[in-house]
């Protein structure tokens, strides 16, 4: 089956690494707006997209055979120390001196792929980076109505505040015509976990990636977050989260709901949330068993693999 899989971050590398013990046909399609760290550094600099999201889509995508380990550590790998090199990412650097050396961000991103051996392949949501600004209120208690406009990835990521509004800029980019064409051969779409803003929604707000999900034939499938996150969906229950989406894609229609049983209060509410978007809620233990609000890989891929099947 052709599997697309959007977002970003750890919530979209869990995804891959659950969707390649199912399905030999996966694509990635990241988010390229993060702002911080090495990926924000390396997107000064050099004025690319930033890699790091990138970069962990394709270590989630490597095998479980010794190359594939091996490779998945190493391009993961970050420096230490205090010189210019500390905080990199051994893979950023490989990806961004790959965007050099073949002058096309797709191109490069085969190359690393090739490189690792990877199990599908890792695409930009865009080939130009892009900011994610968001319209928050309640950042000022003595007007908690007052809308702010807060810019970049990871300040609202961050946000105290509720935000009301999101888009990405410039908002005439268009997104990569690789990715779009990805989209509309899919037989099923993955959306989320991941943080709900930042790397779940935002990269449909980008020119041709929502419509394209919208358009779509295939089946549509929302991973739902084990926990809601600090900062950008602080006291979000399950529905919540499915009632921001259905608001900011009125047009999107969703085939499945994935939750945890184990973390959801209200089944009635979560499957009235479900039904606004046209889906069905399947509830199935998929976090890890170690109480960490992360998904288990393994029974993330028999929960997905059996809504697929179905």
């Amino acid at each position: 089956m052709r599997v697309v899989a959007l977002g970003g971050g750890h919530g979209l590398a869990a995804t891959l690494r659950a969707l390649r013990r199912i399905t030999d046909d996966v694509t990635a399609i990241v988010a390229v707006s993060d702002d911080g760290g090495s990926s924000g550094r390396l997107r000064e600099e050099f004025d690319v997209v930033p890699p790091g999201d990138l970069r962990m889509a394709l270590a989630a995508l490597c095998g479980d055979d010794t190359w594939g380990r091996t490779w998945s550590r190493v391009v993961q790998h970050r420096f230490a120390g205090t010189g210019e090199l500390a905080g990199h990412s051994l893979g950023n650097l490989l990806i961004t001196a790959l965007w050099e050396e073949t002058g096309d961000i797709v191109t490069g991103l085969d190359w690393v792929g090739a490189l690792l051996g990877a199990h599908g392949r890792v695409l930009p949501v865009a080939t130009e980076p892009l900011q994610v600004v968001a319209d928050v209120v309640g950042l000022h208690p003595e007007d908690p109505t007052l809308v702010e406009r807060v810019v970049g990835q990871v300040q609202v990521a961050t946000t105290r505040g509720q935000v009301v509004g999101l888009r990405i800029e410039p908002e005439t980019t268009l997104a990569c015509p690789a990715a779009v064409e990805a989209i509309a051969d899919a037989e099923a779409i993955m959306l989320g976990p991941g943080s709900w803003f930042t790397s779940v929604l935002a990269p449909l707000q980008v020119r041709g990636i929502g419509r394209a999900v919208v358009e779509s034939g295939g089946r549509v499938v929302v991973v739902l977050n084990l926990a809601a996150q600090p900062g950008e969906t602080s006291g979000f229950s399950p529905e919540r989260h499915l009632e921001v989406l259905a608001a900011r894609m009125p047009e999107l229609r969703v085939d499945t709901v994935l939750a945890d049983p184990g973390l959801v209060a209200d089944v009635d509410a979560l499957t009235s949330a479900a039904a606004m978007l046209g889906a069905s809620l399947t509830l199935a233990p998929v976090a890890s068993r170690d109480g960490s609000p992360r998904h288990d890989v393994d029974l993330l891929a028999s929960a997905l693999g059996g809504i697929l099947a179905s």
